[in-house]
């Protein structure tokens, strides 16, 4: 049932679906879990490249017996109707809550620059928590991370470019995923319905991430 604990079974089958570039609504689908459950135990868990079942079981086993404390109050309190609409939005759409939290901070401060210790501070939130979310937003692309020499810390930035680089990467994926459905259409055969389907759908991701990336390119000077 979709409210109880991941196993480890759980756990291995979301590596095999990573492994098989699934994505990450598809493996939810397949464990009958929201994908907001699966977008947080891959980012919690070294990411869609470091995610290991094994080692995710194990540090979720030492959490839960350490005890987990519950987000505080003001994280999950709407900071106002609009705000609390985007965050639902992007939670909706796979990004983890907290990671979605993190995100509004910076697109709403006035220099879309925080640190750590800022965001934990203004968030209400352990830094650790802080950690697992802005690592999520730099693989994807949301935010990029500065560090400073002199006080040796990084700062976390939102600035205009951050979209076209957070599309970019996007489409890189999905071409990557076009190019291992194109290698297995080959595995099994053009002449077989497995491949045909299976090139049809290399050929279609292909295009639609090129003219994807081309449009993000060519628009690329709206940003400026």
């Amino acid at each position: 049932m979709p409210g109880r604990r991941l196993t480890q079974q759980d756990r291995q089958r979301i590596a095999a679906g990573l492994t098989d570039r699934l994505s990450y609504r598809e493996i939810a689908r397949r464990l009958d879990r929201p994908t907001s459950t699966i977008t947080r135990e891959i980012a919690r868990n070294g990411g869609p490249n470091g995610y290991r079942p094994q080692q995710a079981h194990l540090a979720t086993t030492q959490r839960a017996r350490r005890g987990t404390p519950a987000l505080p109050h003001a994280v999950t309190a709407p900071a106002g109707t609009m705000e609390q609409e985007i965050i639902e939005m992007a939670v909706g759409a796979g990004m983890p809550r907290m990671a979605a939290h993190v995100h509004q901070d910076l697109v709403l401060s006035e220099d879309g620059r925080r640190t750590a210790a800022e965001l934990a501070h203004r968030l209400k939130v352990s830094p650790a928590s802080i950690s697992v979310a802005v690592n999520f937003l730099v693989q994807q692309g949301f935010v990029r991370r500065e560090r400073d020499p002199r006080r040796r810390r990084d700062i976390y930035v939102i600035d205009d470019d951050v979209w076209y680089h957070a599309i970019m990467i996007s489409e890189r994926r999905t071409l990557e995923t076009a190019q291992a459905a194109k290698a297995a259409a080959e595995t099994y055969g053009l002449d077989t319905p497995v491949g045909r389907r299976l090139a049809k759908t290399a050929a279609y991701l292909e295009h639609v991430s090129l003219d994807i990336m081309e449009s993000a390119a060519r628009w690329r000077t709206l940003l400026a």
